[in-house]
C-alpha cells in the first residue's frame, strides 16, 4: 500500500513550528514565568489579608485581571479537538507501515496506562508516609468550607464481570460529534484512529482530498495556539494575581506541606523518565533533559499539554530523532491518555484530604481510588483545570466530602503547572523508547 507520505507538504507545517519555536527563542518561559512570580506579588498585595483595598473591590479586580487569562484558556480548550483529532489522522497517513504503528500503539497505550497506575501508587505512598494533612488545623478546615456545596460527580463503581462487555463496547462513540461536543477525549481519539486507518485502506487518488483537508486544519489549529501563546505572559500575569487575591497568605503558606509532597512526587517520576532514556535508549540523562527543556518550561507556563502540542512534534522530530510518523501519532495520543503527573497529584490530594476529614481509607477504598483514577484520568481533556474534575469524581467515590477541593483550589495552579511538565516529558519519553523499538525491528 502506497504512503501518504509522498503527498505531504511538509513546509507549511515546519514553518508554523518554526514560529512557535521563535517564540521560545525570544524567552517567552522566561516571561512567563516573571509573570507569575509578578501576578502571585500583586495578588498578595491585594488580597484580604493585606488590607489594602475591600475585599470586594479586590476580587473584583482579580477578576478583571483573569481576564486575559480566561481568553487564553478558552482559545486552548477551543482548538484541542480538531487539532488532536488532525493530529492522529496525519500522524497515520505519514506512516510508512501501517502494521507497525498499530504495534507502536498498542505498546503505547500499555506504557502510559502501566505508569499512570504507577504513578497513582506513588502518590498514594508518599502522602502516607509524610502524612501533609496533619498540618492543617480542622477548624480552618470548616472556616474555609462553610456554606459550599458538594461538587457533582459521577459515581464511579467498579464494574462486574457480566458489566465489562458493555463498557467495553461503549468506548467506540456512537456519535463521534456528539464526543466531540462534549470533549469525550478517548472517543475523540478511537474515532480518529479508525478514521485514519479507513483513509489509509483507501486508494491515495481517492483519500487525497479528504487528507489535504484535514493537514490545512491542523495548520490552522496550530496557528490558533501560536496566537495564544502570544497572550501567555499577560495571561499567567492575571491568574495568578486572582488565585492569589482569592486564596490569601495564609492558606498559601498553610499548604506547603501537601504541595511539597506533590512535587516530591513529580520529581521522583522525572527521575525515573530520565533513567529510562538512559537505559533503553542510551542516551545521556543531561542530554535528554537540554533537548527537552523548552517543552517543559512552555508545558509549566501554560498547564497544558494540548498548546505545546506542536512543539512538542518538533522537538521530537528535530532534537530527539524520532520518527515523523511516530511523533505525530504519539504526541497527540500521549496528551489524551498519558497522565502520570495527574493521577499522582490526585492520589496525593485523596489521600491528604482524608486525612484533614480524618476519613479512615482501607485497602479496598486504596484500590477503588487506582481504579478510579486511571479510568478517570485517561480520555480527559489536555487543558487545564481538569485535574479538579477528576479529584471530584475520585472523592465522591470513596465518601469524602468534595467539599474539601475548595481548600487546594488556592495552590491548584501551581501545582497544575508542574504536573503538566511532568505529563509532557512523559509523552516524549514514550516517544523515545517506542521509537527506538521499532527502528530496531525494522
Amino acid at each position: 500500500m502506497r504512503s501518504y507520505l509522498e503527498y505531504l507538504d511538509p513546509r507549511s507545517l515546519k514553518e508554523l513550528n518554526t514560529k512557535l519555536q521563535r517564540l521560545i527563542n525570544k524567552k517567552l518561559w522566561l516571561k512567563i514565568l516573571i509573570a507569575l512570580v509578578a501576578g502571585v506579588t500583586v495578588g498578595v498585595i491585594l488580597s484580604p489579608d493585606v488590607g489594602v483595598i475591600a475585599e470586594d473591590r479586590a476580587r473584583t479586580i482579580g477578576n478583571w485581571l483573569a481576564l486575559p487569562g480566561n481568553i487564553f484558556l478558552g482559545l486552548i480548550q477551543m482548538i484541542v479537538v480538531p487539532l488532536v483529532f488532525t493530529s492522529i489522522i496525519t500522524g497515520l497517513a505519514s506512516g510508512e507501515n501501517t502494521e507497525q504503528l498499530k504495534k507502536i500503539g498498542i505498546r503505547a497505550v500499555v506504557f502510559f496506562v502501566i505508569t499512570t497506575v504507577l504513578a497513582i501508587i506513588l502518590g498514594i505512598f508518599l502522602a502516607n508516609m509524610l502524612n501533609p494533612g496533619s498540618y492543617i488545623d480542622p477548624a480552618n478546615l470548616v472556616e474555609q468550607t462553610a456554606g459550599i456545596e458538594a461538587i457533582e460527580n459521577d459515581q464511579f463503581e467498579t464494574p462486574t464481570a457480566d458489566q465489562l462487555p458493555g463498557l467495553i463496547s461503549e468506548i467506540l462513540p456512537d456519535n463521534p460529534l456528539g464526543s466531540m461536543v462534549e470533549k469525550e477525549m478517548l472517543q475523540i481519539v478511537i474515532f480518529a484512529v479508525i478514521f485514519g486507518i479507513a483513509l489509509l485502506a483507501m486508494a491515495p487518488s481517492q483519500s487525497k482530498i479528504l487528507l489535504d483537508l484535514l493537514s490545512a486544519i491542523q495548520e490552522v489549529s496550530m496557528t490558533v495556539v501560536k496566537w495564544a501563546m502570544e497572550l501567555a505572559p499577560i495571561a499567567v500575569f492575571g491568574l495568578s494575581a486572582n488565585t492569589a487575591i482569592n486564596t490569601g497568605i495564609d492558606s498559601l503558606f498553610g499548604m506547603l506541606m501537601y504541595m511539597g509532597t506533590v512535587i516530591l512526587g513529580l520529581v521522583i517520576l522525572m527521575v525515573a523518565y530520565i533513567l529510562m532514556v538512559t537505559i533503553f535508549v542510551r542516551k545521556s540523562p543531561w542530554w535528554f533533559l537540554r533537548s527537552v527543556r523548552d517543552v517543559q518550561l512552555l508545558a509549566f507556563s501554560t498547564s497544558s499539554s494540548a498548546a505545546v502540542m506542536p512543539l512538542s512534534i518538533q522537538t521530537a522530530e528535530d532534537k530527539l530523532g524520532v520518527r515523523p510518523s511516530t511523533a505525530q501519532f504519539l504526541i497527540p495520543l500521549g496528551a489524551t491518555i498519558n497522565m502520570a503527573g495527574t493521577a499522582l497529584y490526585q492520589g496525593v490530594a485523596t489521600i491528604f484530604l482524608a486525612q484533614v476529614y480524618q476519613v479512615d481509607l482501607a485497602l479496598p477504598a486504596l484500590a477503588l481510588i487506582v481504579v478510579t483514577t486511571v479510568g478517570a484520568s485517561i480520555g480527559s481533556p489536555a487543558t487545564p483545570g481538569v485535574g479538579i474534575v477528576i479529584l471530584a469524581t475520585i472523592l465522591g467515590s470513596v465518601g469524602i466530602p468534595t467539599q474539601g477541593i475548595a481548600l487546594i483550589l488556592g495552590v491548584d495552579r501551581i501545582l497544575d503547572m508542574s504536573r503538566t511538565a511532568l505529563n509532557v516529558t512523559g509523552d516524549l519519553t514514550a516517544c523515545m523508547i517506542l521509537d527506538k523499538w521499532q527502528s530496531g525491528k525494522n
